[in-house]
């Protein structure tokens, strides 16, 4: 699987508002910034992009940030990872000849292994992955 590093950062900033859906505030895009190490200026252009696809939400103003605009359970990682790259593939274009039987088998073998990762990605909403991460947030308090 290659991720982008704007598809990784749109991850970790849904995970990151995720974890604060249920309080209802919004999230500051510094702290988010900060507390992920990723480029504030860059982080802005990501959650304008899900804003636009309808994930989050804004609020101006000094109590303002962002916050999801879709309940969590309903956001697989697919979808973040589609709004920010487009879609994910489905075939793999061979660099071969695509007539050799070589190839065409590969092809078939690296068809399912996308068709996999796809199902996965599909299938693991940010509910889950909050679900996941709290044991270890808890632990560490």
């Amino acid at each position: 699987m290659k991720l982008s590093a704007k598809a990784e950062y749109a991850c970790v900033a849904v995970l990151e508002l995720a974890t604060h859906h249920d309080a209802g505030q919004p999230v500051r895009v510094k702290a988010i910034a900060e507390k992920h190490g990723i480029p504030q200026r860059y982080l802005v252009q990501i959650l304008i992009q899900l804003k636009g696809a309808g994930f989050v939400a804004s609020t101006r103003g000094a109590a303002g940030g962002y916050r999801l605009a879709v309940p969590p359970e309903e956001i697989s990682l697919a979808s973040i990872m589609t709004a920010i790259d487009g879609p994910l593939p489905n075939h793999h274009k061979p660099v071969a000849s695509p007539r050799s039987p070589v190839t065409r088998l590969l092809c078939t073998v690296w068809d399912s292994v996308l068709a996999a990762e796809r199902a996965m990605l599909e299938e693991v909403t940010f509910g889950d992955l909050v679900r996941r991460l709290k044991p270890s947030v808890e632990y560490c308090i």
